[in-house]
This record gives C-alpha cells, structure tokens and sequence, in this order.
C-alpha cells in the first residue's frame, strides 16, 4: 500500500486563503469526463478548455476519489460552457496565470535560499502556491514569509535529494554511481537513453545490465533534470517498454500524452522495483540543496528510493494480465520518504527533453 507523506502541519501566509468554492453538478444530459475516457481523450479536453476560459482559467484536475475532471474558473459565468465540456466547474478565486505569478516570484529569489526550503508548487485543488518547509525550520518560514505573496507552507519531514540508483526497467551503470533508463529516443541518425541529467552529469562512458552502451551525449542539471546517452554499440537494442518486475509483464510505450493532476502513474526502479500513485501537481520547483534548483518537475505519491533515479514515469497500465499500452511521463528525478512509510517523488517530464534536444520518443 502507498501512503501519503506525512504533513504535520499547515499554515496561511500572506492573503486569505482561497474562498469557499462550490462545485456544481454536470446536467443529466451530459456525462462527465473521468480518466476511464482515457489520457489522451482527458488531455484534450483540458487544453481546449484552457484555451478557452483564457484569464478566468484557474486550472484542472481529476478528482481522487471519483477521477471526475474538475476545471476550476474565476468566472461563476463560465460553469456552464464548462458543463458543456464534460468537466465539473469550480469557482475559484485565482486564475491559473495568477498562480504562475506567485511561484515565478518564488522562482526568483533562490539567492540565500534556506536548504529547509524543500520547493514550491502550484496546488490546483487548493487554488493557492505550497511551499515545503522541513520540520517548521524558522529560516525556512522566515524564507516564506518574506516573499511578499501570499502562499501556504507545508511541513514536511525530510528534504528531497537527488535519487541515484532510481532506474525506469533496466540499470543504467556510470564511472561514479548507478542510475537507471528512463526511455529511449533517436533523431536522424542516432539512438539515444534518455535519464536524469543529475546522473549524466557524471560524464564517461555508460554500462547497461548486458555491457557497454554508449556516452554521455548531452546533460541538464541543475534548473532541468534530462540527460541523455548515445547508443554506440550496434548490438544495443532499445525496445519501447518498462520493466514492472514482480508485478506482471513489461508495459509497451504508446505515446506521451500527459496525466495530469489526479491522475494514476506508475515508475519503475532497480531499487523498488513498481510502484504507483497519483500526480499531486504540475510544473514543482524542487530545491535539492547546494544551490542544486529544479523547475518545471511533476510531484507525485508515488514511493522511490536512492537507486531509482532517471527510471520510467509512465501512466497506469490497465489492470489484468498481459502486455499493456501506457503513456510516457518522465524520469524520476529526486524525492523524500521512501517505500515503507510513503513519500513523495517528482519527476522531469519527457516532453522537455524530447523538444529541447530535437528527439523522437521511441514508441511501441
């Protein structure tokens, strides 16, 4: 069973928190979108959405318990264009491009950043910016508190720290330590492993479970956490598929339509083997200490341990036995907690990599 992190205390900072929002009820004759409709069906109508709500956008999610999609909007007018979607409204006081403005300040302020400061994110849900302070540090707080913008602090029990052996399927072996595959990508003429760049960072040539792989070809740590390693060796082969150990046969990489918040994902590792859980929230700015700062990472419920970095983030494969087609996520990237109490992972979403170094994901 995966548990949630232990929080043991909130407290409001700056301006009120969010007012009371209501959710009203999709009309009989229209039926509500849930993540049965699938990711690629989900991710759609959350992008037209918003689009079309433009500034009184104030985000979406899929509902934990019912994996209903809810779009929040600041604009009670809109609930019915909402309705029309297939989406439950929720009238919110702030806009998504609010939200963005708060953690971008955030964002700009990491001279002097305390280590307690754990990261910040966009809570959706809540409609409000959560920053991770480790165990009510007063530097932390202090850090907090003196951003001018009104944010809400969490306590959390341990700071996140890069993950070094977290692997996606399959062990990835460097000069200074093991990480894992994530997935794999090609452009004209190469083949590429795709990780987490505080593992290519190391440099040198790569070892895989049958031998020699490559070299690291390109590397993004701090502010990213992509990497990736050139496939040198022509009896390297680079299937589009996860390893889920134990818990039932490899799952197959269909695309990378993105599960967002609410949604079901699952990573894989040398450590912890397959686990899964939930996205908690988009685009976290995560503080790994040593002025080692990461933006743009996806938090999750989903429980890793040092040994699983750069492993496969993908979408939660159908139940029952057999080969399943899923969605890739990203690689994990870092976290705190670990498998028999819960944590909390993040993970660096593939697309990044795939846009920034001109790659194409390989698909099964």
């Amino acid at each position: 069973m995966i548990r949630r992190p232990l929080r043991t205390l909130t407290v409001l900072i700056g301006a009120a928190a969010a007012v009371t929002a209501f959710a009203a009820p999709a009309s009989a004759a229209t039926s509500v979108l849930n993540e049965t409709a699938g990711t690629a069906t989900v991710a759609a109508a959350q992008q037209d959405l918003g689009t079309s709500l433009g500034a009184a956008f104030a985000g979406s999610w899929l509902d934990a318990t019912t994996g209903e999609l809810i779009v929040g909007t600041t604009d009670a007018s809109r609930s019915s264009r909402i309705r029309a979607a297939g989406a439950i409204p929720k009238v919110l006081r702030h806009s998504a491009a609010e939200l963005r403005q708060i953690q971008s300040t955030l964002d700009n302020r990491t001279a002097g950043l305390p280590r307690s400061v754990a990261g910040w994110y966009v809570d959706v849900s809540s409609n409000d910016v959560v920053v991770s302070v480790v165990g009510g540090d007063p530097a932390g707080l202090a850090w907090a508190t003196s951003a001018g913008v009104p944010v809400r602090v969490e306590h959390v029990k341990s700071a996140p720290r890069p993950l070094w052996s977290v692997i996606g399927g399959q062990g990835l072996y460097f000069s200074g330590g093991a990480c894992s595959v994530g997935f794999t990508a090609y452009d004209d003429d190469d083949h590429y492993v795709i990780t987490a760049g505080h593992c290519t960072e190391l440099g040198g040539t790569v070892r895989g479970a049958g031998g020699t792989i490559g070299k690291v070809a390109r590397s993004s740590f701090p502010g990213n956490d992509y990497g990736t390693v050139k496939v040198a060796h022509s009896d390297v082969s680079t299937p589009p598929r996860v390893d889920r150990y134990e818990d039932g046969s490899d799952v197959r990489i269909e695309g990378a339509d993105v599960v967002g918040v609410g949604g079901r994902v699952c990573r894989s590792g040398i450590t912890t083997h397959w686990h899964c859980g939930r996205v908690e929230a988009l685009d976290r700015t995560v503080n790994y200490g040593n002025g080692n700062i990461v933006r743009g990472l996806t938090q999750t419920d989903a429980c890793a341990e040092p040994g699983d970095s750069g492993g496969s983030f993908v979408s939660r494969p159908s139940s029952g036995s057999g080969t399943k087609l899923v969605q890739a996520q990203g690689m994990t990237s870092g976290g705190s907690g670990d498998c028999a109490e819960g944590g909390t992972t993040f993970f660096q979403p593939v697309k990044e990599v795939l846009d920034r170094y001109d790659l194409t994901l390989e698909k099964d």
